[in-house]
């Protein structure tokens, strides 16, 4: 393996990890946001408030992209293991 091949692999990776995180990350910020700003209008600065609706937001999250994420990840680790086998050869 040459120097360039690693760089271009980490470089799927780090794309792929970003990808596939993104949206559920997205999803969990605004809601987060909602949060705060209704948190700072009504002034109720209760912690477990945050909380409840992060997670499901996330489980929510994880449940419409969840089909489409795995869809992804399987065609990346289809792609790195053929890659790895042309490698070898």
């Amino acid at each position: 393996m040459t120097l360039d091949q690693a760089i271009t692999l980490v470089e799927k990776m780090l794309m792929m990890a970003l990808t596939v995180g993104g949206p559920v990350l997205i999803v969990t910020f605004v809601v987060g946001v909602v949060i705060s700003i209704f948190q700072a209008a009504t002034q109720i600065n209760e912690m477990t408030l945050t909380f409840i609706p992060k997670i499901v937001a996330t489980i929510l999250a994880l449940m419409v992209f969840g089909p489409w994420i795995f869809t992804k990840l399987s065609d990346y680790f289809h792609e790195l293991f053929s890659s790895m086998m042309k490698m070898l050869q």
